[in-house]
């Protein structure tokens, strides 16, 4: 079970972003949690692939999957400090995203949606791929 992080001023800093971009992302295309939290807990904090999603269910707890969260609390792949500073910012980050969506021509947000999707698609592919065949 892994404890905890400390929250330093960088670490809040670093949780706010991936927090802002999910919510604005959420709020402009209806992505965040699976396609941004996950990654950006991987890949910026070191999370393993349960931590990351469990922190990231945990964001969306209330709404979407607290029996989930209650499953990766138990085991240990929760971080609830990290999962509240996101979920505060995931708040924010929703409103001027969907603020800035409902100002764009549909066609322009779709094509955004659908770089998002592209983009982490080749990254989990490319990662998982270099660890299945030894590269």
């Amino acid at each position: 079970m892994k404890k905890p992080m400390e929250l330093t001023t960088s670490l809040v800093i670093t949780l706010i972003v991936i927090g802002l971009m999910a919510g604005m992302l959420s709020g402009f295309v209806g992505v965040g949690g699976g396609l941004i939290i996950v990654p950006a807990l991987i890949w910026l904090l070191n999370f393993n692939q349960f931590q990351a999603q469990g922190t990231s269910l945990a964001v969306l707890l209330l709404p979407v999957g607290i029996l989930a969260v209650m499953n990766y609390y138990k085991a240990g792949h929760v971080d609830m400090p990290v999962a509240l500073v996101i979920g505060a910012a995931f708040i924010a980050g929703a409103f001027a995203g969907s603020r800035l969506a409902l100002k764009w021509p549909e066609d322009q947000v779709k094509f955004v949606f659908g770089l998002m999707m592209l983009y982490g698609a080749v990254r989990i592919l490319w990662s998982s791929g270099q660890k299945l065949w030894g590269s």
